[in-house]
């Protein structure tokens, strides 16, 4: 399949820099993973732009991310973090906001303890400037954080939102419920897109198949549909299972039957859409 393609979730890792509170010094990722490490994949697969996602929660990660950006014209967007109990938030968003290649913004929701935490009032009031100013948003979730995510939802229901690596299912089990169930209310609401990303690392690392991600990716596509599902390669974490040519050669295979100009959307015209690139 020779399609143009923007890979809509990507990262750089500088732990020298900047400080990941997932990452542990004995991890495979514990090293520099840079546009240079990245751009031989990219003119592989024909990808033009990437949209570069926050790997931490800090301001120091943002500083970083645009200062690449700045320096490599395949970034095409930036997914920064904001502190969104921040009595600050909106003045820091509008900060942002001005700033060439910023697109939207995603806490680590996925790496805090409270499973409710975006029920906050405070969080909540973020939620609300977000969508008053149409600005995207980034769901960083496993399936158990879906119930508050449907809440948050419900009462932002302008709220332009992207569920990353479709809300990381229990692809190494087989499971599909209760996910199935809950990601199907999420694309009820029809400003939510879906990330067909970071599956690879979901299934078994070592004896995963393309097959293994048949049934979820069919779900997907049969909820949101083509035109609100992107693909992203989840780099330099994928390696943890596969490389990039891994990525993108389950994908292609899992949505081979769909028409042309299908296939164009979940490659390059949804996110295209969603970030506004």
């Amino acid at each position: 399949m020779n399609l143009k393609k923007i890979d809509c979730h990507q990262h750089f890792l500088k732990p020298d820099r900047v400080s990941y509170c997932w990452m542990k010094p004995d991890m495979p990722l514990a090293k520099d993973f840079l546009p240079s490490d990245l751009k031989p994949s990219l003119d592989k697969h024909g990808v033009r732009k990437t949209i570069l996602v926050e790997a931490a929660d800090s301001e120091q990660e943002n500083e970083f991310m645009f200062q690449l950006a700045e320096e490599n014209d395949f970034i095409g967007g930036i997914v920064i973090w904001l502190d969104m109990e921040s009595p600050h938030f909106a003045d820091d968003l509008a900060r942002y906001v001005k700033m060439p290649k910023f697109v939207g913004i995603r806490p680590m929701i996925e790496s805090i303890d409270d499973e409710r935490w975006m029920l906050r009032p405070a969080v909540k009031k973020s939620f609300g400037i977000l969508q008053e100013q149409n600005v995207c948003f980034d769901f960083l979730t496993h399936p158990r954080h879906l119930p508050y995510a449907l809440q948050i939802l419900d009462e932002f229901p302008e709220l332009r939102t992207a569920i990353n690596h479709i809300s990381k299912p229990l692809i190494k089990d087989g499971v599909l419920a209760p996910w199935a169930g809950l990601i199907e209310k999420a694309a009820a609401h029809e400003n939510v897109y879906c990330k067909l990303s970071g599956m690879i690392t979901e299934a078994d690392h070592q004896a995963w198949k393309s097959a293994d991600l048949t049934p979820y990716i069919r779900h997907i596509l049969k909820i949101f549909g083509p035109r609100r599902c992107m693909f992203g390669s989840d780099w330099p974490v994928c390696l943890l299972a596969g490389t990039y040519d891994d990525v993108v050669e389950a994908l292609e295979q899992n949505i081979c039957d769909l028409s042309p100009q299908e296939r164009e959307d979940i490659f390059w015209g949804t996110a295209s859409r969603f970030y506004r690139i």
